[in-house]
């Protein structure tokens, strides 16, 4: 039977995703590719500190839920076909056919433009281009290294640690967050912070091992509350102890509070929504089909339509704030739906060879 749970963490969370990067964008911590403040006020920055520490390791993790569940009834080599398929794709040949596009945005929010010499060949330009419209994308390109190293692990465990990760206990599942702090701590890239090899690497195999296991979701179902306020105590004071400070680089990202308030958020997230939203309707049913897609495209509506509005009008910053967040959103869709039924594109784009309407 599908667990809808799962479903409703993964776009609710894509969700929230498209909620940072609005904050993101204009935010006034960080300075990497954005475009910057539009209000005198910066309250709303408290959003990147409560969602960054946990919201993408939460997406691991039911990645490699999803791993286990996908695997028990397919063969290694279909398995690998299809993370092929669905991540690696585009996230590598969907950068030359589509996400240049975001490349171009991005440069032009930086301003790298201005610091090309005129001679510089244009193809040489069109590769920076389409590198640099990776956005989002790096999160796929990590789930697909780690399903392969999964393939790996499987011939050499041979089921053992799976079944002896469904014995632990509640105490050992809280215990296991210390786990996290260490691997937080390494396989960091030093360039490009997001790469974070070890954090998420060891969230994707929890998610294999261990939240794979009914029994070890249903202990999670059972203190849904009490983590949850565990969880909101905990992010309280990160929110508080490191505001204006960059959470997205050590020593605050991989901070022993923020590794405690990340892995209480993502227990007491499974939790609540094996509890309370294990169940589908219509609109449900849409969500879970249409994230993925909100997820890939909605970058660069968001970004496009932020660049525009701040360089060639004079809008207030709560209106631009409004209508960045409803072009994350609506016209990402529009796109996914158009992308999705052009042959070949939608197979280098998102990964998709057939689509049924």
């Amino acid at each position: 039977m599908r667990k809808y749970y799962i479903d409703n963490i993964r776009w609710v969370t894509v969700l929230l995703v498209v909620v940072y990067h609005v904050i993101y964008i204009f935010n006034s911590v960080l300075s990497f590719g954005i475009i910057g403040p539009v209000t005198t006020f910066h309250g709303q920055d408290a959003v990147q500190y409560l969602l960054y520490p946990w919201f993408m390791v939460i997406l691991f993790i039911i990645s490699g839920m999803c791993s286990y569940y996908y695997l028990e009834n397919h063969s290694s080599k279909e398995y690998i076909k299809a993370r092929t398929n669905k991540l690696l794709v585009p996230s590598t040949i969907g950068l030359f056919v589509f996400q240049w596009i975001q490349g171009y945005v991005n440069m032009s929010i930086s301003n790298a433009f201005q610091s090309m010499p005129d001679t510089m060949p244009k193809p040489v330009l069109y590769i920076i281009m389409c590198f640099s419209g990776t956005g989002v994308l790096w999160t796929i390109q990590l789930m697909w290294f780690f399903s392969c190293l999964l393939i790996l692990v499987r011939k050499i465990e041979k089921g053992r640690l799976w079944k002896a990760a469904g014995k632990a206990t509640f105490p050992v599942i809280i215990l296991m967050g210390i786990l996290l702090w260490g691997f937080a701590q390494i396989l960091n890239t030093p360039a490009v912070t997001v790469y974070r090899f070890g954090i998420y690497g060891f969230a994707f195999f929890m998610g294999y091992f261990l939240f794979s296991h009914d029994n070890i979701t249903d202990i999670l179902k059972k203190y849904s509350i009490p983590l949850a306020c565990v969880a909101v105590i905990s992010g309280i004071a990160y929110v508080i102890m490191y505001f204006g400070t960059n959470y997205a680089e050590a020593p605050v990202v991989n901070c022993p509070l923020a590794m405690a308030y990340c892995w209480f958020a993502c227990l007491a997230i499974m939790g609540i929504f094996k509890r309370f939203f294990n169940k589908c309707n219509s609109f449900t049913d849409f969500m879970t089909r249409k994230s993925f897609g909100l997820y890939v495209f909605h970058y660069l509506t968001l970004s496009a339509t932020a660049y525009v509005l701040v360089k060639y009008t004079t809008l207030p910053g709560i209106i631009i704030y409004l209508i960045t967040l409803i072009a994350s959103l609506i016209p990402a869709l529009l796109i996914y739906e158009i992308i999705s039924r052009i042959p070949f594109i939608r197979w280098c784009v998102l990964g998709i060879r057939k689509k049924s309407f």
